[in-house]
């Protein structure tokens, strides 16, 4: 039987790169899937192409800044599957500048949507999971909250939050047999790496021991562990998948 036969999951920011991957994944260990993103187009994409290969999936147009929208995407899920038994908070934005230049707008949009929206959805997806007494949250955040990068002062805040929430609310649901862990991905081969100068990419590599950089497939790989009964008895983990670039 495939290790997340039967159970209901959430991905956000799941229409392409690292999300979609994970939609992908988590379909093909058995798992019904809700896909969010911020237009429906984005969210039936990845949910139609789980549907033909035989799994079933739904996707939500959601913006996770918006509490209202998350709460409409819980109960909707609910409502359609049943229950729901795993939440990956993907969705994420970047807004790069130097501090000194970045505007209160970039700096607001950034922490809104990768931190409190990850807190908004944490907040409704756990009155379901605690009534439950099981549960798995996963959270995505970067090895640059732990090292820190020039012109993401924004990006590396909300994601370094992102890593103080999981640990806390791992100890708040902890007696309701709900696992909160997070996944810090390195560099990444995404749409949003794919416009890089070669320079730059080449620099990149340079500081990854494994020599080359990550597949979205592999940062699905770890989720999808994560999301089983495998890793029952880990919570408020951050497991670094980054090639060796952060050894701690």
């Amino acid at each position: 039987m495939a290790k997340l036969q039967d159970k209901v999951a959430i991905v956000t920011g799941g229409s392409r790169g690292i999300g979609k991957a994970i939609a992908l994944r988590l379909a093909a260990e058995g798992a019904k899937v809700v896909v969010t993103a911020t237009t429906k187009a984005g969210a039936d994409k990845t949910a139609d192409e789980i549907r033909q290969s035989g799994g079933q999936a739904t996707g939500f147009e959601t913006n996770v800044a918006e509490v209202k929208q998350v709460e409409a995407l819980i109960k909707g899920t609910v409502e359609q599957f049943g229950g729901l038994h795993i939440l990956v908070n993907n969705a994420g934005i970047t807004r790069d500048n130097l501090v000194m230049r970045m505007s209160d707008e970039d700096w607001n949009a950034v922490i809104t949507t990768n931190l409190t929206g990850t807190f908004n959805c944490i907040r409704a997806a756990s009155k379901i999971m605690m009534k439950q007494r099981r549960g798995k949250i996963i959270n995505i955040t970067s090895v640059v909250a732990l090292m820190g990068n020039k012109g993401q002062a924004n990006y590396c805040a909300a994601k370094a939050g992102v890593i103080g929430l999981t640990k806390s609310v791992a100890r708040e649901l902890a007696s309701r047999n709900v696992q909160i862990n997070a996944v810090a991905p390195g560099f990444i081969t995404t749409d949003m790496t794919a416009v890089l100068p070669e320079a730059a990419k080449t620099a990149m590599v340079q500081a990854i021991p494994l020599e080359r950089m990550g597949a979205p497939e592999e940062i699905a790989g770890v989720v999808a562990f994560l999301a089983s009964s495998d890793a029952d008895y880990m919570t408020g983990q951050v497991l670094n998948v980054d090639g060796g670039m952060v050894m701690a």
